[in-house]
């Protein structure tokens, strides 16, 4: 569905963010989820064997799949411009 901007002119998605979603429209929302939790285990794991710069480094992960998620939930819930090709 388009809607205008201020200007009177349509807002389209690109071939990039019409890829992303194809994909991830074949995921199930909580995929997402779990990465981030698993993150957050991998994280701790790795904080308890001493290896801090690596656990910081896979415990960052957990923001961008949580933010993944909710873009994916975003698409599935209000709709794609699939049929504007």
């Amino acid at each position: 569905m388009d809607t205008p901007n201020k200007q009177g002119s349509e807002k389209r998605e690109g071939k990039v963010a019409k890829a992303i979603e194809e994909q991830t429209s074949k995921l199930p929302s909580d995929v997402f989820l779990w990465a981030s939790m698993g993150a957050m285990v991998v994280s701790l794991g790795l904080k308890m064997a001493k290896k801090s710069h690596t656990a910081l480094f896979i415990g960052q992960w957990a923001a961008p799949f949580l933010l993944l998620g909710i873009y994916d939930k975003i698409v599935k819930t209000s709709g794609s411009e699939r049929d504007d090709d």
